[in-house]
Formats: structure tokens, C-alpha cells, sequence
């Protein structure tokens, strides 16, 4: 029954190669990771730069069209919560924030090599199942 599930991969980041990463991900540092995504036609997006995204986003059109808002204007403000998701990357894969699983298991196997290397410290795979994905607390929620 997971076929009815898409996925999502998502890596972390040493410190160093992360802001690389963010402003400069054509750069050489990131060559061996980066090969994979090419070869995935996958790219790596910040998650402190989606949400803050969001939040510019929900603020240009009227944040009571953006049930996250509070939420996710919250992370990006808690100095913790920041500095996790800095080095926290989504890939995005053929410009799909999620997708078959069959090409999340294809892309996470290929990461693996590199993870407890010099660049990618966590690797982890996620479906859109709700049962299986953080809610927002509750004084967050309508």
C-alpha cells in the first residue's frame, strides 16, 4: 500500500559545506555530492531558506492563507531551531519536492557512501503518509 505515498530525501550538512552549499553550490567543494544530483537531475534546497521563503511568501499575500505561518515564522526566529536547519538540505528531484519512491531509494542509495564523510553528516528518507509527519503544536494550529 505505499504506493499511494510519494518521498522525499533529505540530507545534513557539515557546517562548512552547508554554507557552501546555500550560496554556492556549483562549487568544487561540493563536487562529489553534487555529481549525484546531477545525475539525479536533483538539486538541494536549504530548509531555513524554504521556510524562510514561506514566510515572505505568507507576508507578501496574507498569512491567513498560510496555515504554517506561525509556525514556521516561530523556527526560522529560535536561534536552535536556525542553526539545525541551516544545515539542513530537501531534494528536489526533476523540480518535485516529492516523488516515487522508487527514485527516493535510487537517490538515498547513491548518498550513502558519503554520509559520515566530510560533507553529508544525515541522510533520511521521508513519505507524505500524515500518520508518519510532525503537526504543529497545537496553539499553532486554526
Amino acid at each position: 500500500m505505499s504506493d499511494q505515498w510519494q518521498y522525499q530525501v533529505r540530507i545534513d550538512l557539515a557546517a562548512e559545506p552547508a554554507e557552501i552549499a546555500r550560496r554556492d553550490p556549483g562549487n568544487p567543494a561540493l563536487g562529489p555530492l553534487m555529481d549525484i544530483l546531477v545525475r539525479h537531475d536533483a538539486i538541494a534546497k536549504g530548509q531555513f531558506d524554504a521556510f524562510a521563503d514561506y514566510v515572505a511568501e505568507a507576508e507578501r499575500h496574507g498569512i491567513e492563507s498560510y496555515p504554517l505561518y506561525q509556525w514556521t515564522k516561530a523556527t526560522i526566529e529560535d536561534p536552535v531551531k536556525k542553526a539545525k536547519h541551516l544545515k539542513s538540505f530537501t531534494l528536489y528531484v526533476q523540480g518535485c519536492e516529492v516523488y516515487s519512491k522508487e527514485k527516493a531509494d535510487t537517490l538515498e542509495a547513491d548518498l550513502q557512501p558519503l554520509v559520515g564523510g566530510r560533507l553529508i553528516s544525515r541522510l533520511s528518507k521521508h513519505d507524505t503518509n500524515p500518520a508518519s509527519n510532525p503537526q504543529p503544536p497545537a496553539h499553532y494550529r486554526r
